[in-house]
């Protein structure tokens, strides 16, 4: 049997503060100088689309739905799992889950958390009628039924998820998945209010209508500029949060968004502007942070009916990526330790090796000259020039690895129109195939490897580019049951690298400035799944 209930020493910590802790002259654990004022405000690139867990596709809305909403489990600050409304969990044979909830979960307006909440979500997630953009990741996940449910073959009621009672909900997947509890921290699995969801429909998530059973609540939000979070006083550990208001500010410009961090506007920043972190460091020790982050940077490339013609080319596909020197992009634009990439699976993936990839051995020079050859073939060059829209959500970064990398392809007769759009419009644009090829970039939603390979099988929603190979689809669907998938995840890698299914560019590093005042940070956790009821604001020296 296997039975995980995992209490570590950041959850220690977590639990031994009571509700005064910030009060008190001294942290009651750690003995710091605590400040009297508890805030927490940060920087966000984009507006997050939606905050609707069966609804979030991307991570600054992930990052918000993890402070309004508690999932069955959550994170250590070194990602390991633990407690959240599930106190315990247990399978004898990793195919039959059972989750044990707490009796003290509530609703932010004081219903009780049940089992039943978190069917009744799960099943929305999957139902066509919800039109989730992360119905993939429930059928991922092995749920029984679940392609049945998302196809539209059977109903939402018989996917594999059942309330025992109240307090007991069991899963049922269609093959053993030992790694499942892990995915169920994910947001798409985190429970919404059903009775709001069916009285306020897509407003259920204004601030005027939400109900939420996290830490936090939503207080208020202005779009494109700022939203405001306050401590859930039906939050079952609520007399262990410390932080007392949380503020997002929307800032698309990095440059602008650092100077004012440096004014003390806010207390945390990510997407720091391209080449800056060196300076930040060295200047900054202890507030300019650059830990590995389970996120690769690549362009996707629109294989589509739609798609440019000549990207239809594998030789084509193969010569782009192999004009790109990585290393320009890594060392010289980005600077803060981002790894090039020729593969799609971050090298941090727990458990996972990294494949042999031919052309990442080679030199730059034989990777041109090899581009070249390849362009030649296909019947194209500087005699037979090819236009290509390159689409990127508004950031100086993206622009900037945009720019050099339109320069690195102009010796293959390729002239590269670039077009930026907010975040909202860049996701519809991508999602309906209006691109060439578009900055890309996929953050796992769990740490192993198949969060990055699934992406690219041909049902995958989050497939922007189209790429369809039945032999990766088959790999990937005979890797659940495997004891040791490693091979195939190999093999996967080789095809998509032979066929040039994406660009890959670089695999990420979370860097980032923090205030130093704030403390218990999860420089850890590879996910960057970060819970601002674990954190907390010390006296400045």
């Amino acid at each position: 049997m296997t039975r995980l209930s995992l209490l570590t020493t950041s959850t220690i910590l977590t639990f031994a503060l009571g509700s005064t802790a910030w009060a008190q002259a001294t942290h009651p654990v750690t003995g710091e100088t605590l400040a009297e004022d508890q805030t927490f405000q940060y920087r966000l690139l984009d507006q997050f689309p939606s905050i609707d867990p069966q609804l979030i596709e991307e991570t600054a809305g992930g990052h918000v739905a993890r402070q309004l909403f508690e999932g069955l489990l959550t994170q250590n600050a070194d990602g390991t799992l633990r407690p959240g409304v599930a106190e315990s969990w247990s399978s004898e044979d990793n195919q039959t889950w059972v989750f044990n909830l707490r009796e003290d979960a509530r609703w932010s307006n004081g219903d009780p958390v049940t089992a039943q909440d978190f069917v009744a979500s799960w099943q929305r997630a999957a139902d066509p009628a919800t039109a989730s953009e992360y119905a993939w990741y429930v059928e991922l996940s092995q749920i029984s039924n679940s392609a049945a449910v998302i196809a539209g073959e059977v109903g939402p009621e018989e996917l594999g998820v059942r309330a025992i009672d109240d307090r007991t909900l069991e899963v049922t997947l269609s093959q053993p998945l030992p790694y499942f509890p892990q995915m169920t921290v994910h947001y798409t699995f985190m429970p919404s209010h059903q009775p709001s969801v069916e009285e306020h429909g897509a407003a259920w998530t204004a601030p005027e209508n939400i109900v939420s059973n996290g830490a936090y609540m939503l207080d208020e939000i202005a779009v494109n500029e700022f939203f405001r979070l306050v401590p859930n006083p039906e939050y079952w550990g609520a007399e262990n949060v410390i932080i007392t208001e949380v503020t997002g500010y929307i800032i698309n410009d990095a440059s602008q968004a650092l100077t004012r961090f440096q004014a003390g506007e806010f207390d945390m920043m990510d997407d720091l502007p391209a080449g800056s972190y060196p300076r930040l460091e060295a200047e900054m020790p202890d507030v300019a942070h650059s830990v590995p982050r389970l996120c690769s940077y690549y362009y996707a490339i629109n294989q589509s009916e739609s798609g440019h013609e000549a990207l239809q080319d594998r030789r084509v596909r193969t010569a782009l990526s192999l004009m790109i020197d990585r290393e320009v992009i890594t060392d010289q634009v980005l600077q803060a330790g981002q790894a090039p990439a020729f593969n799609f699976t971050h090298w941090a993936t727990a458990g996972f090796e990294m494949p042999e990839i031919e052309y990442a051995s080679w030199t730059q020079e034989e990777r041109m000259a090899h581009a070249m050859e390849l362009m030649t073939e296909a019947g194209y060059g500087p005699d037979n020039p090819i236009e290509l829209n390159l689409i990127y959500n508004t950031s100086e970064n993206h622009r900037q690895i945009a720019t050099v990398i339109s320069q690195m392809w102009r010796p293959l007769g390729v002239s590269t129109v670039l077009n930026n759009f907010e975040w909202q419009s860049y996701l519809e644009i991508r999602g309906n195939q209006n691109f060439d090829v578009a900055r890309s970039a996929w953050c796992g939603d769990y740490n192993e490897a198949s969060t990055f390979l699934d992406l690219l099988t041909s049902n995958n929603s989050n497939n922007d580019g189209k790429y369809a190979n039945d032999e990766v689809d088959r790999l990937m669907a005979e890797s659940v049951t495997m004891a040791d998938p490693q091979p195939n995840y190999t093999a996967v890698e080789q095809i998509l690298s032979e066929d040039m299914a994406i660009i890959p560019i670089y695999h990420y590093t979370q860097n980032f400035v923090l205030d130093p005042t704030i403390r218990n940070w999860p420089m850890e956790n590879v996910e960057n799944n970060w819970y601002v009821r674990d954190i907390y604001r010390v006296a400045a020296e």
